[in-house]
């Protein structure tokens, strides 16, 4: 139980990437298709979210979450926006996944 709860939670993060994308399609939720469809994924994150802290601390999950939310739209926007590759940027991306990965192997749950 305590994998499918990490599984769902990796996954609501992806999901995070993909609707903080979507806003930029949105402008302003006037555009309806892309309005429907980044509604449609934030629910699915959260609806995953969710799940996972049915096993998860609250604390953790939430901070991992944002984290992988976070990491994916620094990285797409680096792929698809042309953004800043510093390496300053980098070694601070690096250390929200060290985050991320300390508080999966710490976990108490």
């Amino acid at each position: 139980m305590r994998e499918i709860a990490w599984i769902s939670l990796f996954f609501a993060g992806i999901l995070e990437t993909g609707w903080a994308l979507g806003l930029r399609y949105t402008e302003g939720f006037t555009k309806l298709g892309p309005s429907l469809v980044t509604l449609a994924v934030m629910a699915g994150s959260v609806y995953l979210l969710s799940r996972s802290l049915a096993t998860l601390p609250l604390g953790t999950a939430y901070a991992v979450w944002t984290g992988i939310g976070a990491v994916g739209v620094v990285i797409a926007g680096i792929v698809l926006f042309g953004e800043s590759r510093s390496v300053i940027r980098l070694l601070c991306i690096l250390l929200i996944v060290s985050g991320i990965v300390g508080l999966r192997i710490f976990s108490d749950a």
